[in-house]
């Protein structure tokens, strides 16, 4: 196989794109320039394109996984499944994501901390952080050591009532709007019910 011309991309840094007779288009990176010696009117031999082919979509997959990472944090399995959405292969994409974590730009534990912080400064309870390390991709190993990171359930519960009471004393409706929303955050009912017995305004068990 001929290669025709060699362009730089205009779009990517780094990026060499590799016209092949027969209309062929070759992404690959300087790497690959000059690993296998790419120049305008070099003949391939099947091999050479066979590994130029896999060499250049390990390339472009770390590439990409390099700018997904950095725009967003997320989990492996996250980054693997976007980076399939783009054309990578399994193997390509998995390999991405091991170079990421070798060089400390991607790290589930991390991560998993990350999102329990987050969510739990938004009020959400142990129930509810769970579900929401699942739809992230966590890995359930790492949950527990996550959930370490949320405040006191009882401190989340209680400046949540205070927020919404404002010293005021809560009626029988008032007390059943805010269990309902407290629940619904992932608070169990005991915790709810005990969080309301703090403040004196005891609530009928459900």
């Amino acid at each position: 196989m001929r290669i025709e011309r060699l362009e730089r991309s205009r779009h990517k840094k780094g990026r060499i794109l590799l016209f092949l007779e027969g209309g062929e288009l070759l992404k690959a990176t300087e790497q690959e320039l000059l690993e296998f010696d790419l120049r305008a009117g070099r003949e391939l031999t099947e091999e050479e394109l066979s590994a130029l082919r896999r060499s250049a979509g390990v390339s472009d997959a770390k590439a990409r996984a390099a700018e997904l990472i950095g725009s967003r944090a997320m989990s492996r399995r996250d980054l693997m499944r976007k980076l399939r959405e783009k054309g990578a292969t399994e193997a390509e994409a998995r390999y991405a994501a091991e170079w990421l974590e070798a060089i400390g730009a991607m790290d589930d534990g991390a991560y998993a901390a990350m999102v329990v912080r987050h969510y739990a400064a938004m009020g959400y309870g142990p129930s509810r952080l769970r579900d929401k390390l699942y739809e992230k991709g966590v890995p359930r190993e790492l949950w527990d050591a996550a959930l370490e990171e949320a405040p006191p359930e009882e401190e989340q519960i209680d400046a949540f009532l205070h927020q919404k009471l404002r010293g005021q004393a809560p009626d029988e409706r008032e007390k059943k709007r805010l269990s309902d929303a407290l629940v619904r955050r992932g608070y169990s009912w005991d915790q709810v019910r005990s969080a309301f017995v703090r403040l004196g305004a005891e609530i009928e068990e459900e």
